[in-house]
């Protein structure tokens, strides 16, 4: 699986990534509302920049899937367009962001995971250790506390 840094000038193409992944998953899991609420972040100026602009990670394909850690050790972001779904671009992405972690000398990392993204965190060995409510536009949602212990 081809992998690439994020860099600086990528965010239309994260922000692409992100809406695509929501728009195009999150039916039968989601309500229209929350999908709403949730792509809507895509778009809203100032609500993602900071974590593109400070946050560290990986392009997997041409742009088929993307992830990236911030602070260093939480992995804040994991997206992959619906139609590269399912064909190891999530998993390559998850242990590239562990081998970053481990070589910087980190031995543990976390993610707050959506109904999306927690199958795949529990087939890479991470942690299930609660829910956390919280809203996005006053629209009410639950994410997954999951962490992984790193091993050298």
């Amino acid at each position: 699986m081809a992998l690439r840094r994020i860099q600086s000038t990528d965010a239309d193409l994260l922000r692409a990534i992100y809406a695509d992944a929501i728009e195009s998953q999150a039916r039968g899991l989601y309500s229209e509302a929350q999908i709403h609420a949730w792509v809507s972040l895509a778009w809203l100026p100032g609500v993602l920049d900071p974590l593109f602009r400070d946050g560290d990670g990986w392009i997997s394909g041409d742009g088929a899937a993307f992830a990236l850690r911030q602070p260093q050790d939480r992995l804040a972001l994991l997206y992959c367009r619906g139609l590269e779904s399912r064909q190891g671009h999530g998993t390559a992405l998850v242990k590239r962001i562990e081998c970053d972690a481990r070589a910087e000398g980190l031995v543990h990392i976390h993610a707050e995971a959506s109904l999306l993204s927690r199958p795949l965190l529990e087939r890479c060995s991470w942690r299930f250790r609660g829910r956390e409510a919280f809203t996005v536009a006053g629209v009410p949602f639950e994410h997954h506390r999951m962490d992984r212990q790193l091993h050298n």
